[in-house]
């Protein structure tokens, strides 16, 4: 088995984790594939007479799946690496419990047993893509959490237009609005006022920033639907993100948006569930007085 490990930087706190999950793999047979950038910053962790491979990017990388190392955000850049292969992704969490790298640091031989022996569900988590315009990000215009429209903190309020399948649905005036998938429901758009939406659900929620009518509400919607979204006020420019990636673009450029033709293979190990994960995740049914 082929076994790729991904990240953008590490901690030397989780040396000893690293060790253990290199020599695990490598103690059962894997050929192990690291991520070019990501191989600085585990080099010094690397156990003598342990061999392995770079990849850079997704033209270069052919594996049975991919460990994710570090957090919620790794996965996120992960996409762009994995794309449309349908390659399981397995989050590693090195840091606290993540909604999508839930494996603990702790787990990694526990979690390295169960691949191997097939103990495992994989999900599918829904993307978006940004079809128009298509040269914004390139072959990375796909977003596992959300994008946003939000103006330049320096500038004054947007009004957002938003159509769904053409039918207008409203425009916004405020600070700017989410388009969030299911994954993407514990994230940003949460923290606004949005919906949680189990990961299985076929919906995205528009939800608004910092809104100047407090009677405006998130909006759950098919995710077959085509989104269009269009720019107005007096400001030239508004800030466009895809979960980590950031441009500026002009209020004259519309955008529009549908689910992805692929979707993510997330890992989950057997015991796992979403509705766990938010209980502990959100601390429900904890009591501060206890």
């Amino acid at each position: 088995m082929t076994i790729a490990l991904f990240g953008k930087n590490f901690s030397p706190e989780n040396g000893a984790y690293m060790r253990q999950l290199l020599m695990h793999l490598s103690n059962s047979g894997s050929k192990i594939l690291v991520y070019k950038l990501f191989l600085p910053c585990i080099e010094p962790y690397v156990p003598f007479g342990i061999k392995y491979g770079v990849f850079e990017s997704h033209r270069d990388l052919e594996a049975d799946l991919l460990f994710s190392i570090g957090g919620d955000g790794t996965i996120l850049d992960a996409v762009p690496i994995v794309l449309d292969s349908g390659m399981p992704v397995v989050g590693i969490n090195m840091g606290r419990l993540g909604f999508l790298s839930s494996i603990s640091k702790n787990e990694i031989v526990k979690a390295i047993n169960g691949v191997f022996s097939g103990d495992y569900v994989v999900e599918q988590r829904t993307l978006l893509e940004l079809v128009s315009p298509a040269d914004v990000f390139g072959d990375m215009r796909y977003a596992l959490n959300e994008l946003n429209v939000i103006r330049n903190p320096e500038h004054s309020l947007l009004a957002v237009k938003v159509f769904v399948d053409d039918v207008y649905l409203n425009t916004y005036w405020g600070d700017g609005i989410l388009l969030a998938t299911p994954t993407g429901s514990t994230a940003y758009s949460l923290s606004a006022g949005g919906p949680i939406i189990a990961p299985n659900a076929r919906n995205f929620v528009v939800t608004p920033i910092a809104t100047h009518n407090l009677t405006v509400r998130p909006v759950v919607i098919p995710d077959d639907s085509l989104i269009s979204i269009q720019v107005e006020g007096r400001e030239k420019k508004f800030v466009f993100s895809m979960d980590s990636r950031t441009c500026a673009l002009d209020t004259s450029v519309q955008l529009k948006v549908r689910k992805a033709s692929f979707c993510l293979n997330l890992v989950r190990m057997h015991g796992e569930d979403f509705f766990g994960t938010i209980r502990n995740k959100l601390m429900w049914g904890k009591d501060n007085r206890n």
